[in-house]
This record gives structure tokens, C-alpha cells and sequence, in this order.
């Protein structure tokens, strides 16, 4: 694999506060990487410092197998914290700004703002923008440059669910574009839908680092709902299961592994009982933040 990004045992103290304590990981090229983690985990001092914001304590990392420099920074766009443009100039106007202080050509001004779907608004004053709408000026903004890296801090913050929803369509677009994407966000649902990578800081401290595609395997959870005064008793005597649990008018079976839905479903029909509602429910990346950080205060114990 091409590396992208290069984190070796990367610190930053704050004197007796570890903000981040020895932080080791590695991004591919093409990946869209989801770093999360509760407040005050590391994830925002981690992007400050592979943008050369913050100056580390300790450790190293690497851009495209080099130092950073400006040559690095140059192939690489970046959101950090709200939009911030001229409110009393267009969106054109303020792309326009933004090309002065990066030496870019206006020609590419036209390009990302209809890239990111401004197109139509571009001669409108920032000011009238929804927030939607400037979070999409701010990532044309990062385009500018054309980068090989887009880095996202909280992108959907403060959005209603159409504006998430926009936003998300757009990093999936920009992804697709062949570009590596690394994205800091406390919402987990978000990120299941747009990342390919994840990993999970706690304190300053790297807890887990792995696949979005791996979160749900294993044992899996069936809802079941049904029409029969013995539905519980049948479900008990099943032994299929690592757990029932009773939801309102459902019940959730935590099933043993090499038993599905199927296995279930014919148990109870030979049982003399038809379910009404029959539901496969995979593990979300929500239950498995919460279950990673857990497992870790278990452990500290």
C-alpha cells in the first residue's frame, strides 16, 4: 500500500496533561480515514500537529514518505474548526481571495464551486449562506489546490440532517475523486456511512485502528415479534442464543455463532408459531465505540 500519512510515537503535554501519548498510525492512499474519540481524546490535537499547527513534544511523522514541508502542505487541503470568509463578499469573491494566498489560478475558482454544488449561489454574499452552505464554500476552499489529501475536522458540526446528509454525499464524491480523506467526528453514524478506516483515541492514547467493514462481524442480534402468548418460553428453549432480551413488544436474540435468522425462523414455525417480524440487526459503529471504550475503562480498572 501507498502511504499517505506517517504517525510514529506522536506526543503532545501540556505539562502534567497528555493531550496526545504516543500516538503510532498509518493512512493509505485512498482511504477515507475516521478518527474518533469523546472530548478531550486527542483527535483535534492529533490534526493540529500533522498540519504543523502545533508543535509536538515528541515522535515524528511523515507526509508521502518525506519531512513535512511546504511542498507536502502544498498537496494537502484542510478544514479545521467553522468557515471563516468575508461575510459581505460572494462566494466567488471569497474563492477568489483564497487563490491570492495560495497561488492558485482563478480558473479554478468556476471548477469547485460547482464541484462542491455552489454553483448556482456562487454571486451571493456569504453572509446569506445557510450553514450548510458555508461548510461547502470551505471545503471548495480546501479543493482549491487540487490535493491529494482533504483533511475534515467535525465536518457536519452544527448541521440539520439535510445539511449532514449533503455534506456526506459530498465527501463520497470527493473520495471517489481518488482522494485520500482523513475526517475527525464524534458522529458515529456519519462515519460508518462515509469511511473505509477508523480509529478510536481515548485520553491521548490509541485504543483501537481497524476496518469500518469489520464492525458488526461476528455474532449477530435477530429481532423477532410475533402473534403467541408462549413466544418467550419457545425463544428460551430455543438454545440458540447468548442472550433474550424483551423490547416493548419485541424480543432481541443475541444468537450463538453458526445460528442466523433461518435457523430461528424454522425453529419457531416448528414450534407452531409464524413470525410477524423477523429482523437481522448487524452491530452499529455506535455500539462499538461505546463497547471499545468500555472494554478499555474495564481494563484501567
Amino acid at each position: 500500500m501507498d502511504t499517505v500519512l506517517s504517525i510514529n510515537n506522536l506526543s503532545k503535554h501540556y505539562g502534567k496533561i497528555k493531550a496526545l501519548d504516543g500516538l503510532n498510525l498509518e493512512v493509505n492512499r485512498g482511504n477515507v480515514f475516521g478518527i474518533l474519540g469523546p472530548n478531550g481524546s486527542g483527535k483535534t490535537t492529533t490534526l493540529g500537529m500533522i498540519l504543523d499547527v502545533i508543535n509536538p513534544t515528541n515522535g515524528s511523522f511523515s507526509w508521502f514518505g518525506k519531512k513535512s514541508s511546504t511542498a507536502t502542505r502544498k498537496k494537502i487541503g484542510a478544514i479545521l474548526e467553522h468557515p471563516i470568509f468575508y461575510p459581505y463578499l460572494t462566494g466567488v469573491q471569497n474563492l477568489m481571495v483564497v487563490c491570492d494566498i495560495k497561488e492558485v489560478p482563478y480558473s479554478r475558482v468556476e471548477e469547485v464551486l460547482q464541484q462542491v454544488g455552489l454553483g448556482e449561489r456562487k454571486d451571493s454574499k456569504f453572509k446569506t449562506y445557510s450553514l450548510g452552505m458555508k461548510q461547502r464554500l470551505s471545503i471548495a476552499s480546501a479543493l482549491l489546490c487540487d490535493p491529494d489529501v482533504m483533511i475534515l475536522d467535525e465536518p457536519t458540526n452544527g448541521l440539520d440532517p439535510q445539511g449532514i446528509a449533503e455534506i456526506r454525499e459530498l465527501i463520497i464524491e470527493i473520495a471517489n475523486s481518488g482522494k485520500t480523506i482523513i475526517i475527525a467526528s464524534h458522529l458515529l453514524d456519519e462515519v460508518q456511512k462515509v469511511c473505509t478506516h477508523f480509529c478510536v483515541l481515548q485520553r491521548g492514547k490509541l485504543i483501537h485502528n481497524g476496518l469500518v467493514e469489520d464492525v458488526g462481524k461476528g455474532s449477530i442480534s435477530v429481532e423477532v415479534k410475533a402473534d403467541a402468548e408462549n413466544l418467550q418460553e419457545v425463544l428460551e428453549s430455543a438454545k440458540m442464543h447468548t442472550q433474550l432480551k424483551r423490547e416493548l413488544d419485541k424480543y432481541i436474540l443475541t444468537m450463538e455463532n453458526g445460528y442466523g435468522a433461518a435457523d430461528l425462523n424454522k425453529y419457531l414455525f416448528d414450534n407452531g408459531i409464524t413470525a410477524k417480524h423477523l429482523v437481522v440487526k448487524t452491530k452499529s459503529l455506535e455500539k462499538q465505540f461505546l463497547e471499545i471504550l468500555a472494554g478499555q475503562e474495564g481494563g484501567q480498572k
